[in-house]
C-alpha cells in the first residue's frame, strides 16, 4: 500500500507531500488542483509502462508542465507586503515524483536535455531514479540508485554497476530484462502495474458496451467499459455474484440483472425493473443507470488491483445513487487501496462515514496547490534523493 505521495514542480503543484490511506478522497474547489495531482499519479504509473516521456509529450511537453511560479514564495510575498516575483533558482529545474510504500520507495526526477545537434532537444530526460528500502530516503537505505544513464546496485556494502549506458528516455524499469535482476526493481515494477486507473467511461449513444460483445473471462473491466458484459459475467461465475445482485438492488430497488448469451458468443446486458414487463438492453440504459453498472463491474473485480482510481465517479449519476456508490467504494477498500477525486457532497459526505476515509481537502494561494490545514510540521517525513 502506499504511505505517501510526494510531487514537486508539477503544473500547480510547487511542492506536496500527501499521507495516504486505505480509502482516500481528494476534493476541493473547481481549480484547487485535484486533476493535476491525479495526472501526476498517472505519470507515475507510466515509469513502469515504459511510457511516461510519451505522456508528458501529449501534455504539450516537459517545459510547459513545470510550476510557473517562483521556486520558494517568501511570507512577505504570502502576506501580501511584496508582489509574487522570481527568485533564484537552486538548481536546475525538475519534475519529480515519488511515492513510499510498505516495502519500497520510489522517486523519479525528469529534466530537460543538454542542448544538442538532435532534433529531439525538447523531449524530457530522466535524470534521476531511486529505490530505497523504509518510508523515507536515507542514503543507507537506498537499494538502487540510477543517475543519467548509470545504474548501480547495493551489493553489501558497495555497488554494483548494472548498466552504464542507458537510454535517457527508459526508466529503469524497462532495463529488468537487460541486466542481472534485482528483486527491488522487478517488485515495485509489478506493483505499480497493477494500479488501476477509470476515468474515461464511454456511455454515448455509439459507445460499444450499447451493443452486445463477443464474451472472454474478463476479470478486470476495460478502462473505457467496452467489455461490460463479459465483466459482470465474470462476477457472476467466479466472484461475488451475491455482492453484485445487492448493488443493483441497493441503487435501484426491485432490479435484477442478466447476462444473456448470444449467438456466435457474444453476451448482452438484461436489466430487470421492477413494473416493467421486459427487459431493457444496455442501448436503452440511461447514461446514469450504465455508468453506474460500470462502476459496479470495476469495484467488484474479482481480481482486485494495488490501487484503484476513480476520477470523478460521480459523472452522469443522480445523486440518489451516490450513497450506494459510497457504500460500494468502501467494500472495495477493503481489498485494494483506493483513490477517489470527486466534488459531489453527497458522495463525500457518505465516504466520510467510513472510519478509515483519509480526506484531503486541496486549496490553491498564489497558483500553488496546497492542503488545508497542513503546516510544515503536518507533512509526512519526505526527502529527495540528491
Amino acid at each position: 500500500m502506499l504511505k505517501t505521495l510526494a510531487v514537486a514542480n508539477y503544473r500547480s503543484i510547487n511542492k506536496l507531500v500527501i499521507p495516504l490511506g486505505r480509502l482516500n478522497l481528494i476534493t476541493g474547489p473547481n481549480g484547487s488542483g485535484k486533476s493535476n495531482l491525479y495526472r501526476a499519479l498517472r505519470l507515475l504509473a507510466e515509469t513502469a509502462q515504459g511510457g511516461v516521456v510519451n505522456a508528458l509529450a501529449r501534455e504539450g511537453g516537459l517545459d510547459s508542465t513545470f510550476w510557473a511560479g517562483p521556486e520558494n514564495i517568501s511570507r512577505r510575498m504570502r502576506n501580501g507586503e511584496v508582489p509574487v516575483q522570481a527568485n533564484v533558482q537552486h538548481g536546475p529545474k525538475r519534475l519529480r515524483l515519488g511515492f513510499a510504500g510498505e516495502d519500497f520507495s520510489y522517486s523519479i526526477a525528469l529534466g530537460l536535455p543538454v542542448p544538442t545537434r538532435t532534433e529531439f532537444y525538447l523531449d524530457p530526460e530522466i535524470k534521476k531514479e531511486c529505490i530505497w528500502s523504509g518510508p523515507f530516503y536515507r542514503p543507507a537505505s537506498l537499494l538502487v540508485d540510477r543517475a543519467g544513464p548509470m545504474i548501480r546496485v547495493r551489493d553489501g556494502r558497495g555497488w554494483e554497476v548494472l548498466a552504464q549506458h542507458t537510454p535517457n528516455f527508459d526508466s529503469l524499469f524497462d532495463q529488468v530484462g537487460s541486466f542481472r535482476t534485482t528483486t527491488e526493481v522487478l517488485q515495485l515494477r509489478e506493483f505499480i502495474r497493477r494500479w488501476r486507473f477509470y476515468d474515461h467511461f464511454r456511455s454515448d449513444a455509439d459507445a460499444p458496451v450499447r451493443q452486445p460483445q463477443l464474451g472472454t473471462r474478463t476479470p478486470v473491466l476495460h478502462h473505457d467499459g467496452r467489455d461490460l458484459a463479459a465483466a459482470l459475467q465474470t462476477i457472476r461465475e467466479i466472484g461475488d455474484a451475491d455482492a453484485l445482485q445487492a448493488a443493483v438492488s441497493d441503487a435501484f430497488p426491485g432490479a435484477r440483472l442478466n447476462i444473456a448469451p448470444l449467438q456466435g458468443g457474444r453476451f448482452a446486458i438484461e436489466f430487470y425493473q421492477e413494473g416493467l414487463l421486459r427487459p431493457l438492453s444496455a442501448a436503452e440504459l440511461s447514461d446514469g443507470t450504465l455508468r453506474y453498472l460500470l462502476l459496479v463491474a470495476a469495484l467488484l473485480t474479482p481480481r482486485p488491483p494495488s490501487l484503484m482510481v476513480l476520477n470523478e465517479p460521480e459523472t452522469s449519476l443522480h445523486p440518489d445513487l451516490l450513497p450506494a456508490l459510497a457504500r460500494l467504494i468502501i467494500r472495495a477498500s477493503e481489498q485494494c487501496q483506493v483513490w477517489v477525486v470527486s466534488h459531489a457532497r453527497r458522495l463525500i459526505s457518505a465516504l466520510q462515514e467510513a472510519e478509515e476515509c483519509n480526506c484531503i481537502v486541496l486549496e490553491k494561494h498564489l497558483g500553488q496547490t496546497g492542503i488545508v490545514g497542513q503546516r510544515v510540521l503536518d507533512e509526512p517525513a519526505w526527502y529527495w534523493p540528491d
